[in-house]
């Protein structure tokens, strides 16, 4: 008997799919099994089932309606119960309707008072997990998933999460996880399983089934090796991949996917130190036979051509019905094509009942495929193609690279070539990789910079500044990703609190809001960088320094110092106090204080600015420490706060085309 087969993501934000899940949905697949995979609103996921137990009762009653049409009213009634949706529904073209109303009674209150919970419909569920921080969201997915499974031994819960803390995990779900990934034939899952599960090709279909859009979506994904020779102390991978696997070939599953789901632009390999492999030639031959060359292009194959036929295959009905509703409303949509056109594709998609995921049916996909299909033609027949490139995604170990492994790298089109640079120790290691690189012919790189780990403070400036220089000396193009490091056990763990050793809570929101005004990167350019960061150590500390509210607005607080300001302060208030606010005065009362007051009470203040909790009173009462406390703390509200002076001053600023020149980007920094 073929069993029901739910795998759910958290509703986290991440970037790249669920790998595990695919593997596994082409496992289940392969057995025979329906699947079904869900990514979202856990209610929303717990309606659409309900929903569509009531359409079936309600066909079995009365067949002589499509119910399906009707599917996204009977929804809003079950989730909201309001009488205006049950009207909308229609019971009354029913000759039994009085027959039917109490049915859908039933299923609101079978929602309602959660009384599904009773009747589990799943035969098997899976649960990936990933970052220890998405704790919360993580276990409230687990333990909804232990609501929806008959037999909760057929509960699985795997990942990178589960594979780090499975005792914590299972303290407090009740659940053991799986550690590691599935490589054991006949003991994975099944008994009777012939297959290798984290071998198998990725089940691509299962995406178009959610709304969630991954970030790096269009893509093949995929291992040539697993594991790592490294043992860092931040790293997981000797966790949850323990041994290393020098090859895992990849043109076979490459072509399966190509086969199944059509063709995908670029292919990111998620290895994560695949220049430790003794078969790197064998895995960049490989690479070269799967298309990607330099060069290569890549012609997107017809989307809706595909979703037809894997509809008419059984390939994942749900996922096809929806891939096929967005590819409708995407065409419609389209300005290239007339107002009468358009009018008419309209009109057929509500004819068949096409305007709403929840009522396209498969056979009315099928029947109106000739309809929709020269559009789709004429879509995809107007391309040039785009290049293909390559990402080992997990970066690449700098302390590995010789003549040989760059030679070979340069045979694939590779952009970026990631390469870790976590720690200034390897800075002779990393600079001669991007040097042997750069020889090879390649230009484009990115990197992942940790900090807040055993590193200080100015190791994450002097890292960034290595790579603003290599930029200049080399003419390339190095983007740097500073990433903040986060325990994968005990406390912190679960939040993103931790401070390490060298780094207090203050530099740590300094590099933030920095971040996000550069959008988390760091790019070629030695002015943009020296105004991100400083021109030297001594200017950086002092922005760690700085009240955060003057480095999210710097422009305009630096702009305070300017005649222009005073004047614009003198007109509107009849004096220029305001601009005693300027970075200027910042810096200079932030000075005296460390200056004049006593030893003992400016380590006191110092260490209160640094812990960024400014909701509770500091001890030190000196009046030049009020005054400089002024700075972190009244500004913070003042400037969002209408009607308050700064806020006023701020508005002339942002109307100014000319100091709106001055900004960083396209706004304050």
């Amino acid at each position: 008997m073929n069993r029901r087969v739910l795998l759910l993501e958290p509703n986290y934000k991440n970037k790249f799919p669920p790998i595990g899940l695919m593997k596994l949905a082409t496992y289940f697949r392969l057995r025979g099994d329906d699947v079904v995979f869900y990514k979202g609103d856990l209610k929303e996921f717990v309606i659409n089932q309900i929903t569509e137990l009531c359409i079936a009762k309600l066909s079995e009653l009365d067949n002589s309606i499509d119910w399906k049409l009707r599917s996204d009213k009977i929804s809003l009634y079950i989730k909201y119960r309001k009488r205006e949706y049950l009207d909308q529904i229609g019971l009354e073209d029913s000759e039994i309707a009085l027959i039917l109303v109490p049915w859908l009674e039933y299923y609101k209150k079978y929602y309602h008072s959660g009384e599904y919970k009773k009747h589990p419909q799943w035969d098997w569920v899976g649960v990936t997990t990933l970052f220890t921080f998405y704790w919360d969201i993580t276990i409230e997915t687990i333990e909804f998933a232990k609501t929806m499974v008959k037999d909760l031994k057929n509960l699985m819960v795997g990942g990178v999460l589960a594979s780090i803390q499975p005792k914590e995990i299972e303290k407090a779900t009740g659940i053991r996880p799986h550690v590691g990934t599935l490589h054991s034939p006949g003991k994975d899952i099944d008994e009777d399983n012939p297959y290798i599960i984290d071998e198998l090709p990725l089940d691509y279909s299962i995406l178009d089934e959610i709304d969630y859009e991954y970030v790096d979506s269009g893509a093949f994904f995929s291992y040539a090796t697993r594991g790592c020779i490294r043992h860092c102390p931040f790293c997981a991978v000797p966790i949850l991949e323990p041994q290393f696997q020098s090859y895992l070939p990849l043109k076979e599953r490459i072509d399966r996917t190509r086969r199944l789901y059509g063709d995908q632009q670029n292919l990111l390999l998620m290895d994560n130190n695949v220049l430790a492999s003794k078969d790197l030639h064998c895995i960049i031959e490989d690479i070269r036979l799967c298309g990607f060359v330099p060069g290569a292009k890549y012609i997107e194959p017809n989307q809706y051509n595909i979703a037809i036929r894997n509809l008419r295959l059984g390939i994942n009905d749900r996922a096809y019905i929806r891939k096929c509703w967005k590819l409708l409303k995407e065409i419609n949509d389209l300005k290239s094509i007339g107002e009468e056109v358009r009018t008419y594709i309209y009109r057929l998609r509500e004819q068949y009942g096409l305007l709403h995921p929840e009522t396209c049916t498969k056979d009315a996909l099928i029947t109106t495929y000739k309809d929709f299909a020269k559009y789709f033609d004429k879509k995809y027949s107007k391309q040039k193609g785009r290049l293909r490139y390559i990402d080992f995604n997990q970066g690449v170990d700098a302390r590995l690279f010789n003549t040989e492994s760059g030679a070979l790298l340069a045979q694939i089109p590779v952009r970026p070539l990631r390469i870790a640079f976590d720690d200034v120790k390897t800075e002779k290691s990393y600079t001669d990789a991007i040097k042997m690189s750069v020889s090879y012919g390649l230009k484009d790189f990115s990197n992942y910079l940790l900090y807040n780990f055993k590193d200080k403070p100015q190791d994450l400036y002097h890292r960034m500044r290595v790579n603003v220089d290599l930029c200049e000396v080399l003419n390339i193009n190095i983007y740097s990703f500073p990433m903040k490091y986060h325990p994968i056990r005990d406390e912190h763990s679960h939040d993103r609190d931790y401070i390490g050793e060298h780094w207090n809570r203050k530099y740590i929101r300094a590099v933030q809001a920095i971040l996000n005004a550069t959008k988390g990167k760091i790019g070629r350019g030695v002015s943009f960088f020296e105004k991100a960061f400083g021109k030297n150590i001594e200017e950086y500390h002092r922005l760690l320094e700085m009240p955060e509210t003057m480095i999210v607005y710097r422009y305009f607080f630096e702009w305070l110092d300017l005649e222009d300001a005073r004047n614009i302060a003198k007109s509107i208030w009849g004096n220029d106090e305001i601009c005693e606010s300027s970075v200027s005065s910042w810096w200079k009362k932030f000075n005296e204080c460390q200056s004049l007051l006593p030893h003992s009470e400016w380590q006191e203040l110092l260490d209160f600015i640094h812990k960024s909790d400014f909701d509770n009173p500091c001890q030190v009462q000196h009046p030049l420490a009020q005054q400089l406390l002024k700075f972190y703390t009244n500004h913070r509200k003042a400037i969002i706060e209408k009607g308050s002076e700064l806020y006023k001053l701020k508005e002339e600023y942002d109307k100014n085309p000319l100091y709106n020149l001055r900004r960083f980007q396209t706004k304050d920094v």
